[in-house]
């Protein structure tokens, strides 16, 4: 018998850009069966909303929009909580390997068109308890 499925949890987590702090809240994906379903079969994502995906260690990190109906934005995290690299307006529904380029800590997805509307920019901070404080 499986366990039961975990609630979802929901933090806030801010990223200081050049513009100012940005906050959102995001919903947290740190087992491999969340990290494996992320956005799948959603169709809405609210503007100030996200997943934050723990991969618990810097590693190189690939991500698909399979069974995905929103393009996101996708935000790679180093532990210092620096964005390393960043990948906007990802294709609905694409197989297409998306790479973090880099060693990450963490993947956040926003809704597509918030890096640009928002001026998110690598380099920049994101705020959570998962990253070390700088």
């Amino acid at each position: 018998m499986a366990p039961p499925a975990r609630a979802a949890s929901f933090e806030p987590l801010t990223i200081a850009t050049a513009k100012g702090t940005i906050s959102f809240t995001v919903e947290i994906a740190t087992t491999p069966a969340e990290r494996a379903k992320g956005l799948m079969y959603r169709t809405e994502l609210k503007p100030d909303a996200g997943m934050l995906f723990d991969f618990e260690v810097d590693q190189p990190v690939y991500m698909w929009m399979k069974n995905t109906y929103i393009p996101l934005d996708m935000l790679f995290i180093r532990s210092d909580g620096r964005i390393a690299s960043i990948t906007t307006d990802t294709t609905p529904l694409s197989t297409a390997t998306i790479s973090s380029g880099v060693a990450v800590r963490a993947v956040l997805e926003l809704p597509a068109g918030t890096v640009r509307a928002r001026g998110i920019a690598v380099g920049d901070r994101v705020s959570h308890r998962m990253f070390a404080a700088p």
